[in-house]
């Protein structure tokens, strides 16, 4: 596994993460001046200097559960409050987006900008907040230093270890299945058509070369697709064209997002006990109890839930109605009763300990004395 695979892993579901959440707001009514706090705060956090530093340094990526936990922290470093159904939706959603993106992507070079198209919706996002953009700019600088120069072998070996990460996650997401990229299995139809790469050739070419490396015979064959040539390369630089649309918000149309196609139909609705699938937090095994009281930590030092009677929290609904988050949560807590790790961080008198360290965590890139930081995880613990 790349040891360069976090930083690339992180981005691309914190940009997936913003996208879906940005949707949710508006399709909810938050009003703009609300739903702009939330997005600047998570972006704020997600992007502080001192953590983005040590993410980029060269190490393992994290295991699943230590991804979410991330994620679900930082999915309330706001105003805004989850609960455990609507966050499991999120991170499906997340996670199965970032798949898609991955398999579509043509070069490995690609995963690099499928990055950048995610940055680049970021800087959008964070538009008139001068502090949380600076932050957004660094984060530009740490990818051009670390990726703009690999090889594409060192790409390839990147986008091997995300899929490594990704594999076995066949979460079915509606508007993947009203595009019909996607079966009702939860596994992904990737297309034969399209664009080949920049600078390669399109398949229907047979050379065959002598020992000195010449050829000297050439046959051509239909491949039975239709492939053309890539105009030109993506960019790396800060304001660059792209060229690719994967890493887009494709949440921009006025469409429903879901994790399961309950709406097929009602025959497969009625049999879809067969067919879910569980979030990665919920089909994994109890960890051990130290893994359990590192995330409690973890939850503790980032800080908990606003007290609610203060009235300046809200509440996020990831499901179409309440009733059916509802039912998700039900759900949830009867199919895997005994195997959800319960991270509190509420308590009222953490409240003043839990403000001051978040103080740390802010987004004007401040550091605090603490010493350790070898990983996502430690570097939180000594915030």
């Amino acid at each position: 596994m790349s040891t360069r695979t976090l930083p690339i892993l992180f981005l691309n579901l914190g940009g997936e993460m913003l996208y879906i959440l940005d949707q949710r707001l508006r399709a909810q009514s938050i009003p703009q001046v609300k739903a702009q706090k939330v997005l600047h705060d998570i972006i704020g956090s997600m992007f502080n200097k001192r953590f983005m530093e040590e993410l980029f340094k060269p190490q393992d990526a994290y295991s699943k559960k230590a991804m979410r936990t991330v994620f679900d922290r930082l999915a309330h470093a706001s105003i805004m409050r989850l609960n455990s159904a609507s966050m499991d939706k999120l991170y499906d959603l997340m996670t199965m987006a970032l798949k898609y993106q991955v398999l579509l992507s043509m070069s490995p070079r690609d995963i690099l900008l499928i990055t950048l198209n995610h940055m680049d919706a970021v800087r959008k996002f964070v538009e008139g907040n001068d502090n949380v953009m600076e932050l957004v700019h660094n984060v530009y600088k740490l990818l051009y230093q670390n990726y703009a120069s690999l090889s594409l072998g060192q790409f390839q070996l990147i986008r091997q270890s995300l899929l490594a990460f990704l594999q076995d996650l066949h979460i079915r997401v509606s508007i993947f299945l009203k595009d019909r990229v996607q079966n009702t299995n939860g596994k992904f139809v990737l297309a034969t058509d399209g664009a080949v790469p920049f600078t390669s050739e399109v398949p229907g070419t047979i050379r065959y070369y002598d020992e000195n490396g010449k050829v000297f015979k050439t046959n051509e064959f239909d491949s039975g697709c239709k492939h053309h040539l890539s105009d030109k390369q993506g960019s790396f630089e800060l304001f660059g064209d792209r060229v690719i649309t994967l890493g887009m918000n494709m949440y921009t149309a006025a469409r429903p997002v879901e994790t399961s196609p309950s709406k097929i139909s009602a025959q497969e609705t009625s049999r879809s006990g067969s067919m879910t699938t569980l979030t990665e937090a919920e089909s994994t095994e109890n960890p051990n109890p130290i893994a359990k009281a590192e995330l409690n930590l973890l939850a503790h030092l980032m800080g908990g839930s606003d007290n609610p009677s203060k009235g300046n929290t809200f509440r996020l609904n990831l499901f179409s109605t309440d009733e059916e988050e509802q039912k998700a949560e039900v759900r949830r807590v009867k199919q895997h009763s005994g195997k959800v790790i319960t991270v509190d961080a509420t308590k009222a008198g953490q409240r003043n300990e839990l403000t001051k360290l978040m103080d740390e965590f802010s987004i004007d890139g401040s550091t605090s004395s603490g010493s350790k930081g070898d990983d996502l995880l430690e570097l939180m613990d000594s915030a």
